[in-house]
């Protein structure tokens, strides 16, 4: 008997920001899993700023999505019905088959997730996942923290910064500054979750704002922002700065190329480096997240904070109010109990 689905599919490639009009939502059959494939009905979806560039037809690290294809994107769900020995009904599973409601798949599209008492499954789409993993990959491998040192965070009430401005913190910084987008976010990352300082990025320059939070300088800078901000970090830089460079969402729908930082001949006279990563490149890293991240969230030492959405009606405008910074932390859209 065939399974019933609901799907959003790109409908338009956007220029500049994105509207409701540039995606569809759909209503369909997929056919009875065959033999080796299961039917999973998703519990919670992500929504992340890079699939604003899957939304271009352009070579990128992740292929675009296709107009009149169904969009993709990490997901966790439940097995209903299941074809493959190596993954029963009932399991828990992640998959990168979000943005619809249920899915037949191949036993090598899902990974089965443990149960873990008293966490969330949407977790793993968050702390426990890309994001997390992204977060502890690039400020400890790509920028080489150290205890003591000083660490900017740019986006750092979002899913990924808000973990690593934790991170450092548990690690030993000397000091933790961020910059947000609204005066609740910056009383968030103060008062929670333990950040020295943090700043509204409306307030004035980028520079500015952060002279005054770190007056010493930084040692680490951890970029989700780019433009003005990565400018402000390297003028901010001491000696042998580090930059990790995971994503610039502020020039994400730019119709132009925005202007680069206009002050790159510091990096040679301040011995910086600067680089870009993809989490994916760091699966050694695992091991040793699994084994650190989740007794921090434990032991309470770690806070989580999620801006939920109810229901795959609710999918598009939660993606476009995550492009426009409406997310507190890791932004998700549930899909079912």
């Amino acid at each position: 008997m065939p399974v019933p689905t609901r799907e959003w599919q790109l409908a338009a490639r956007p220029q500049g920001e994105p509207t409701p009009d540039d995606f569809r939502l759909v209503e369909g059959e997929r056919p009875d899993p065959a033999e080796g494939q299961v039917v999973v009905r998703m519990l919670a979806m992500s929504v992340d700023p890079y699939m604003r560039g899957r939304m271009r037809d352009a070579p990128s690290y992740a292929p675009p999505w296709q107009i009149g294809e169904t969009m993709k994107g990490g997901a966790v769900g439940r097995v209903v019905a299941s074809r493959a020995p190596d993954v029963p009904e009932g399991a828990l599973v992640l998959t990168d088959a979000g943005w619809r409601d249920v899915a037949v798949l191949g036993a090598r599209e899902v990974a089965v997730l443990p149960e873990l008492p008293d966490i969330p499954p949407s977790y793993h789409l968050g702390v426990l996942g890309m994001p997390g993993r992204t977060a502890y990959a690039g400020l400890f491998r790509i920028a080489a923290f150290r205890e003591g040192d000083a660490v900017f965070v740019s986006g750092a009430a979002g899913g990924v910064g808000s973990l690593v401005g934790q991170f450092a913190r548990l690690r030993g910084a000397s000091a933790v500054i961020g910059s947000a987008g609204s005066p609740d976010k910056v009383r968030w990352l103060t008062s929670d979750l333990g950040f020295t300082a943090a700043f509204d990025y409306h307030d004035g320059p980028v520079a500015d704002l952060l002279s005054s939070a770190a007056p010493d300088g930084i040692d680490v800078y951890f970029d989700n922002v780019g433009g003005e901000h990565l400018e402000a970090a390297i003028g901010a830089f001491r000696l042998n700065g580090r930059a990790a460079l995971c994503g610039s969402i502020s020039t994400y729908n730019a119709v132009t190329p925005p202007p680069g930082p206009r002050n790159m001949s510091m990096m040679v006279a301040k011995r910086l480096t600067l680089r870009g990563f993809l989490v994916y490149d760091h699966d050694d890293l695992r091991p040793e997240f699994e084994a650190t991240v989740p007794g921090w969230l434990r032991s309470g030492q770690l806070v989580v904070r999620e801006t939920v959405r109810e229901g795959l009606e609710d999918a598009v405008p939660a993606f476009l109010d995550l492009l426009r910074g409406g997310n507190t932390g890791k932004m998700i859209v549930r899909l079912a109990d």
